[in-house]
């Protein structure tokens, strides 16, 4: 433990140290908004800090070996973290704002995975508890013993609890029956909200005491509305609340007042929903990508903005003080802009960033594939991105179909089979880029993690004459092998996606499996997997490996001891490193003198490393970063990432 008032903010090590941060708002303490929770950077982990707005101070709360990423703080200003492994199995434990002895959340609870958090104005905590199967419901007071109340088979996550403490919710699949349950605190349902007709995820209940009530958002005729529960009154819709994009939403402090974010077309957007009097009402935010917004007491928004040039800010329309997040000495290199090309089902829209222009040469391509296939690429600031294009590489990001932001027909649009639609669309916007002069055919590469690294490989064995060069970062290799090794989720999300089983429909398995197509992939390739990696497991990348060494394809190997979410800033700089050495080795056409340099293993965020490159933050993954963050009421975040993102 240590304390100080800029441990949020620490200057470069000498020599340049690699830094590392978590981009995610401060939890706030419901009856004291000046006292918030955070993680931040920690010599190249993450760990969790306090932050007094009043004062400026903080204070280092964990240090852990691997890394602390979740947190909350609730209404009686007790910080809380999850204490896990590399396997991401821990519990949670509490401390006083200002410090002392930690507790155990609950005791007597067996360690497992993090399926929720939530603490009610009445000091009653529920703690969702996961073992791979399913996940197992405890209430109790903080550090009292723990008293299972619900057990639930398959994806489910503990969403909110209300104020009084004396209902709970619990959201499972959204497209599933049922989507949310709503419980007692004796464990019996009192309602089940149907996915059926249109997916639903829960957000979290009312902070108001006076009224029970809890926020939803329904999927509904390609549109996404907001919707509320209370006992007695069943689902209802805001029908006059409805987006053509993804939306996520959080309550205000009091009323029936909510903050809704939209994702559109790779930025984001804020207004203001009166439940009560039906009216949107604009929050002004600047162009770009809000990663996280939050209402806050007195009127304020916190919100978490980026562009492609600027790295995250936290930022309060009422001037609160927060913390700083790592900055860059100037603006980063390059020029940015949209394209679009036209698919089948529509327009396909590409995020390009190109490295400044050298009379006479056109710079390697590279694709960088989001992971998903629930996710997208945003105008928001990638440190791949960054440490592309300062090599001189131009960067195509691809909102292939299946991507969010673009609203749900396009998120279920897979005609050609899962993975095949979204190669097709990489396919298209190549031809497109080429036809533009923006690339030139022999020095085309792909790099991609999780869902990114699978359509990698898929590219890479189904369309072999188009690419360079490949990287996959802990990719699905194996689509059978994944499914029988994942997890309940995984299994769920795949039977939704190829429309049964590896038993039941082994064709389309085997036909959107890198695996099937290994021995006819041309391009050299690295994979860089994960030997506890849950969510694309090592045992079918070994398969994968397996495969083409027997098909005699150029190809190397790097593993990693982790699990599939997040890395310490030793290990992204490694495979950063790794990445962009290989690339440069496969797609660069010039001869080694002229080559721009790579960053360095070393460097800060406003440092310059050996290399002269500059050295970046990890911004870690942020379905690793939303799922089961919760503030004193448990107010949820409509999961836009997926299981494998």
């Amino acid at each position: 433990m240590s304390t100080g008032t800029n441990a949020l903010a620490a200057p470069p090590a000498p020599g340049g140290g690699f830094r590392v941060y978590r981009p995610a708002l401060p939890e706030v303490c419901p009856r004291d908004p000046a006292r918030m929770a955070l993680a931040a950077d920690a010599g190249g982990r993450c760990e969790i800090f306090t932050w007094n707005a009043a004062t400026g101070a903080s204070r280092q709360v964990t240090d852990s070996r691997h890394g602390t990423l979740h947190c909350a703080v609730d209404a009686d200003a007790r910080v809380w973290w999850f204490a896990e492994d590399r396997s991401g199995v821990g519990q949670w434990h509490f401390q006083d704002f200002e410090g002392g002895p930690r507790h155990p959340g609950l005791s007597g609870l067996r360690p497992g995975l993090p399926n929720g958090l939530a603490v009610s104005d009445a000091g009653t905590v529920a703690i969702g508890v996961g073992d791979g199967r399913g996940m197992a419901v405890h209430l109790g007071v903080p550090g009292g013993p723990a008293r299972q109340v619900a057990a639930v088979d398959g994806p489910a996550l503990l969403t909110g609890i209300a104020p009084s403490g004396g209902l709970l919710a619990v959201s499972g699949a959204a497209g599933s029956e049922p989507a949310v349950t709503v419980l007692t605190c004796a464990g019996v349902p009192l309602a089940r909200l149907s996915g059926r007709g249109g997916r639903l995820w829960a957000l979290g209940f009312a902070p108001s005491p006076a009224a029970t009530e809890l926020l939803l958002v329904q999927e509904h005729n390609d549109h996404y509305r907001l919707a509320s529960w209370r006992p007695g009154g069943g689902l209802r819709p805001h029908d006059w609340c409805r987006f053509d994009t993804e939306i996520t939403a959080r309550w205000y402090p009091g009323g029936r007042q909510v903050l809704v974010r939209q994702d559109r077309h790779g930025r984001s957007s804020l207004v203001a929903a009166d439940l009560g009097r039906r009216t949107l009402t604009p929050v002004p935010s600047p162009p770009g990508t809000l990663l996280d917004a939050a209402a806050r007491p007195g009127g304020d928004v916190h919100y978490l903005w980026t562009d492609t040039a600027t790295p995250p800010q936290m930022r309060s329309t009422a001037g609160t003080r927060l913390p700083a997040l790592a900055t860059l000495p100037a603006r980063p290199p390059g020029r940015h802009r949209d394209l679009w090309t036209d698919g089948p089902d529509g327009p396909v829209h590409t995020l390009l960033s190109e490295p400044d222009p050298v009379p006479g040469r056109r710079p390697p391509l590279v694709f960088l594939v989001h992971g998903g296939p629930a996710d997208h690429d945003r105008d928001a600031y990638d440190p791949e991105v960054h440490s592309l294009v300062a090599s001189g590489f131009t960067v195509a990001r691809v909102n292939y179909r299946g991507s969010t932001g673009y609203g749900p027909r396009w998120r279920a649009a897979f005609g050609e089979g899962v993975g095949l639609t979204q190669v097709a669309d990489l396919v298209a916007v190549r031809a497109d880029l080429l036809r533009r002069g923006v690339a030139r055919e022999d020095a085309i590469g792909l790099w991609g993690t999780s869902w990114g690294g699978y359509l990698t490989l898929l590219a890479l064995g189904t369309r072999p004459d188009l690419w360079q060069a490949g990287v996959a970062v802990k990719p699905v290799a194996d689509c059978a092998a994944a499914y029988r090794a994942g997890t309940p989720a995984l299994r769920a999300l795949d039977e939704r996606l190829f429309g049964g089983t590896p038993a039941t429909v082994p064709e389309r398995y085997a036909r959107s499996s890198p695996l099937h197509h290994a021995a006819a992939v041309r391009a050299p390739l690295l994979v860089v997997a994960a030997t506890l990696d849950a969510k694309c497991p090592p045992g079918q990348v070994r398969g994968y490996l397996t495969a083409l060494r027997e098909a005699g394809v150029a190809h190397e190997s790097m593993w990693l001891e982790t699990g599939h979410d997040g890395y310490t800033g030793a290990h992204h700089v490694a495979v950063l490193t790794r990445a962009l050495g290989f690339l440069d080795r496969h797609l660069r056409r010039t001869p080694a003198a002229h080559r721009t340099p790579r960053p360095s293993a070393g460097g800060v965020p406003g440092s310059t490393g050996a290399s002269g490159a500059p050295g970046l933050p990890d911004p870690l993954s942020e379905h690793r970063q939303k799922q089961n963050r919760r503030n004193g009421h448990a107010e949820g975040h409509h999961p836009q990432r997926p299981a494998r993102g």
